[in-house]
């Protein structure tokens, strides 16, 4: 005798709820029109058979599968996890699936037709390092393409970032504010626009304040990157006040070499902000001042542009520029928000 279990068919819940098996079919598409009643009968028919409607035979009508594809290359990045935790989220609130794969900074033809062939509707690139050619290759597939944190000069393909030219304005504004006047920066991977943008703000306010960065050095957007910088702009010679680093993982770098292995008082002897506002910035041990991008705003523009384009509309905007929000906190001598 087999005991299995008959699997459930939009059959079965068209009998019970008394109603045509197209009424059904109507109840779980979107956008589809059923009256309340017919509705509220293949619910509960569905709920008393267990039937859960299978998504992916029906993309092979409505060429719709409701997955938006994500694609990283950085997990150990405070800022790129959370970055992917908000992604996740916000893609699920809207009744979609999100499917994640971890990609390589530059050759991604295997990766790209593996994405494709689970016939997702849009991608997110979030990654900063990812190729142009990788989002490049993807638009020409026909998939909506947006790239989070990062602006690629390509006509298919949408950008959203915070306005990094003007956060790295905010900072300089911050420092001066303070009365700091020989100021150091740390870059993030001079590859990135992310990078780029910022120093460009943060040089160009110094400058209309008569000041420039006294010294600089490339951190690559890591800890250990951070570190090296740090030990390099604390070196013997004029010590900077200040130090502008472009993350907050070369934040934390840049305060544990000052205070462990220079001796030096944080903010009396040196102010020290990032970029990101990872969570740790918070934390007693740091402290840190920084600039928060506002994840959840970069998120909502990135899937509700995929949506739009999805359903025939598109944004004249090839690159939304997110404002940001400098939190001050004791690493430039302050514990309250600067607007």
């Amino acid at each position: 005798m087999d005991n299995r279990i008959a699997k459930v068919g939009s059959v079965d819940v068209a009998k019970l709820a008394g109603v045509s098996r197209s009424a059904v079919s109507r109840t779980f598409t979107e956008g589809a029109y059923v009256s309340a009643e017919t509705r509220q009968k293949v619910l509960r028919a569905a709920e008393m058979l267990g039937y859960r409607p299978n998504i992916l035979a029906r993309s092979l009508t409505t060429n719709r599968t409701h997955i938006l594809g994500i694609i990283t290359t950085d997990l150990i990045n405070p800022f790129y996890a959370l970055l992917l935790q908000e992604c996740i989220e916000r893609i699920q609130d809207k009744g979609l699936a999100a499917f994640v794969l971890r990609a390589a900074e530059t050759d991604n033809d295997e990766l790209i037709s593996r994405l494709l062939s689970y016939q997702v509707d849009g991608v997110i690139l979030a990654n900063t390092k990812l190729a142009s050619r990788t989002a490049l290759d993807l638009a020409n597939s026909g998939k909506p393409v947006v790239t989070i944190n990062r602006y690629v000069d390509l006509d298919e393909i949408t950008s959203v970032t915070c306005d990094n030219e003007e956060a790295g304005a905010q900072v300089a504004d911050h420092l001066i504010a303070i009365g700091r006047k020989r100021i150091a920066f740390i870059a993030g991977d001079p590859d990135t626009s992310s990078s780029r943008d910022r120093e460009r703000g943060f040089k160009q306010r110094l400058a209309e304040h008569g000041l420039k960065v006294q010294r600089e050095s490339i951190g690559f957007y890591t800890h250990d990157g951070g570190a090296a910088a740090a030990r390099m702009l604390l070196s013997p010679g004029t010590k900077p006040d200040a130090i502008f680093a472009a993350n907050d993982l070369m934040g934390f770098a840049a305060l544990d070499v000052a205070k462990l292995e220079f001796g030096l008082r944080v903010p009396d002897d040196i102010a020290i902000i990032g970029f990101d506002n990872a969570m740790a910035a918070d934390w007693p041990a740091y402290r840190l001042s920084s600039v928060d991008q506002n994840i959840p705003r970069m998120v909502d523009v990135a899937i509700e542009e995929i949506l739009s384009r999805l359903s025939g509309e598109r944004s004249r905007t090839r690159h939304f520029r997110i404002a940001t929000n400098l939190v001050a906190r004791e690493s430039t001598g302050a514990t309250k928000m600067k607007d």
